[in-house]
C-alpha cells in the first residue's frame, strides 16, 4: 500500500513541477484600459451623473434643470472620457476579454477533481439472485468510496497556445477600441462644444441685429417727427425690429437645443445644464505637411491595428479548428478508497497512473471547413485594412483642404466685416443728415449680420477642420503638430 501511494505522489508531484512556470503566467495580473488623465482644471464634481446606472426619477424636482454652468472645451473632453456611456461599454468589454484571457490560460495548469460518495446500495440484480435460488434475502450493502485524481493535458496539438494568443488577441483588440472611442469621443464632444459656440455667437449676433433695429426705428420715428422723414420708413424699421427679434427667439431656441445635446453626450446629471466657457476663436496653427500628416495618419490609427489584430485572431482561431482531427495526449494519476461496513475487511485503497491518447480520425470534413472559414476572415481582416488604410488617407486630405481653405476665409471675412461696420456708420450719417434713407440703413445692418456669420463660421469650420485633422492623425502630441493660439 505504501509503494502504491508513493507512485501516485510521485506522479502528481512531477505534474505540478512541469506546471510551476505556467502558474506564474496565468496568475499575472490582467492589463488595465489606459486612460489618459486632463491636465487642466477638472469640471466640478456636481456635474458627474448618479453612479447607479439604474437610478430612474420619479418626481419633476429630479429632472429640472438649473443654471448652466460654464465649461471649457478640455473640461468637457475630461467628463466625456469620464462619463461617456459608450466608452464606458468599451471598457466593461476589456474587463471580459481579460477575464477570458484568464480563463483560457488556466488550461496551463493540471486539474484536480474530487469524489466521495456514502451510500446503501441493494442492487436489481441482488434481489433478482435472491428470488432465483431461493437465498435468504440479503442486506443492503453500505459502502463508502472517494476518488481523487490529478490531470494534465500534456500535448493538445496546438489547440491551448492558440486559445491563449486568440484571447491575448481579442485584449488587444478591446483595447484598441477604447483608445478608438476615446479618440472618437474627444472629436464628437469638440464638434458639439464648437456647435454650441456657434449658437452662443448667433444669439449674440442675433440681439446686435435686434439692437441696431431698434436704433433705426428711434432714428426713423425722429425724423419723422422733425418732418425729414416718412411714416414709411418707421413701418420699415418697425418690420426690420420684428424680423430681428424673431431670429433671436430661434438662436436662443437653437442654443438650449445644442446645450442639451452636449449634457446628453458628457452623460452628465439629470438636474445639470451646460454653457460654453470658451470664447471663439482660431484653436491653433497645424504644423506638419500633408505627406508627413498621412504617414504620421497610418503610424498611429488603431483601425489599422484593429483590422492586424482580427487577422492574428483568424490565424489562431485556424489552428485551434484543425486540432480537432490531431491527436491529444493527457496524463492523469488517481488514488481510490473503498470500504463496504457490511463486511469484515476494512478500508482499501488502490490507483491509477498513465497517459491517455485521443484522436478523432474522422469528423466529415468539419475541421477543414472550420479552417476554411478562418481563412476567409484572414483574408476579410486584409482586405479592411486596405479599405481602412484608403479611408484614413481621405479624412487626412479632406480635413487638410478644409484647414486650409478656412485659413483664408478667416482674413477674408475679417476685412469683410470691418469694411461693413464702416459701412453701416456710413449710412447712418447719411440718413441721420438726409442724404441716404432708411433702405441703405437696413442694407448696411444686413451686410454687417452677414459679414459677422461669415467670419464666426469661417472661425468654428477652421476650429472643426483642425479637430477633425487631429483625429484623423490621432495619438499625436499637440507640442509636434500644433500651436495653440493662447
Amino acid at each position: 500500500m505504501f509503494s502504491a501511494r508513493f507512485v501516485v505522489f510521485t506522479i502528481v508531484s512531477a505534474i505540478f513541477s512541469s506546471t510551476q512556470t505556467l502558474s506564474a503566467i496565468a496568475q499575472s495580473k490582467p492589463i488595465s484600459p489606459t486612460v489618459s488623465k486632463s491636465q487642466t482644471v477638472q469640471p466640478p464634481d456636481s456635474l458627474n451623473p448618479n453612479p447607479n446606472p439604474l437610478d430612474l426619477p420619479t418626481s419633476p424636482e429630479q429632472v429640472r434643470s438649473q443654471q448652466a454652468q460654464p465649461i471649457t472645451l478640455q473640461q468637457a473632453i475630461a467628463l466625456a472620457r469620464k462619463n461617456n456611456r459608450d466608452l464606458q461599454i468599451a471598457r466593461q468589454t476589456l474587463q471580459r476579454s481579460q477575464a477570458a484571457l484568464r480563463q483560457v490560460q488556466a488550461a496551463q495548469l493540471p486539474t484536480l477533481n474530487t469524489q466521495a460518495e456514502i451510500a446503501n446500495e441493494r442492487t436489481a440484480r441482488e434481489t433478482l439472485d435472491d428470488l432465483k435460488y431461493l437465498n435468504e434475502k440479503s442486506s443492503p450493502a453500505n459502502v463508502l468510496s472517494g476518488t481523487i485524481e490529478v490531470g494534465y493535458d500534456i500535448f493538445t496539438a496546438g489547440r491551448r497556445p492558440a486559445r491563449i494568443r486568440s484571447a491575448q488577441e481579442q485584449v488587444r483588440l478591446d483595447r484598441l477600441e477604447v483608445e478608438r472611442l476615446s479618440e472618437q469621443t474627444r472629436l464628437d464632444v469638440t464638434n458639439i462644444y464648437y456647435d454650441l459656440q456657434e449658437t452662443d455667437e448667433q444669439v449674440r449676433i442675433a440681439q446686435a441685429a435686434a439692437t441696431n433695429a431698434r436704433r433705426s426705428l428711434q432714428d426713423a420715428t425722429s425724423l419723422e417727427e422733425g418732418g425729414l422723414g416718412t411714416g414709411f420708413d418707421v413701418v420699415r424699421a418697425r418690420v426690420q425690429l420684428g424680423n430681428a427679434e424673431q431670429e433671436l427667439i430661434d438662436a436662443q431656441s437653437q442654443q438650449d437645443i445644442a446645450r442639451r445635446r452636449l449634457v446628453e453626450l458628457l452623460s452628465l446629471s439629470e438636474t445639470v445644464d451646460v454653457s460654453a466657457a470658451d470664447p471663439v476663436r482660431q484653436a491653433g496653427r497645424w504644423t506638419l505637411s500633408l505627406e508627413d500628416s498621412i504617414l504620421l495618419a497610418y503610424k498611429n490609427r488603431v483601425e489599422l491595428q484593429q483590422q492586424l489584430a482580427q487577422r492574428r485572431i483568424a490565424q489562431q482561431q485556424r489552428r485551434i479548428a484543425l486540432a480537432d482531427v490531431r491527436p491529444q495526449v493527457s496524463l492523469f494519476a488517481n488514488y481510490q478508497v473503498l470500504d463496504d461496513f457490511n463486511d469484515e475487511f476494512s478500508l482499501k485503497d488502490g490507483y491509477a497512473a498513465g497517459a491517455r491518447l485521443r484522436w478523432n480520425f474522422f469528423d466529415a470534413g468539419a475541421a477543414r471547413f472550420g479552417a476554411a472559414q478562418e481563412d476567409a476572415n484572414r483574408a476579410i481582416a486584409e482586405t479592411r485594412f486596405a479599405q481602412t488604410r484608403n479611408q484614413i488617407r481621405f479624412q487626412v486630405e479632406q480635413a487638410y483642404k478644409n484647414l486650409q481653405a478656412n485659413t483664408r476665409s478667416i482674413q477674408t471675412a475679417t476685412v469683410a466685416m470691418q469694411q461693413a461696420q464702416e459701412g453701416l456708420e456710413i449710412a447712418r450719417v447719411r440718413f441721420q443728415g438726409g442724404a441716404g434713407t432708411q433702405l441703405d440703413v437696413i442694407a448696411a445692418e444686413n451686410d454687417l449680420t452677414r459679414a459677422d456669420v461669415n467670419r464666426l463660421n469661417a472661425i468654428l469650420n477652421y476650429n472643426r477642420a483642425l479637430a477633425t485633422l487631429q483625429r484623423a492623425v490621432s495619438n499625436l502630441s499637440k507640442s509636434k503638430s500644433t500651436n495653440s493660439s493662447e
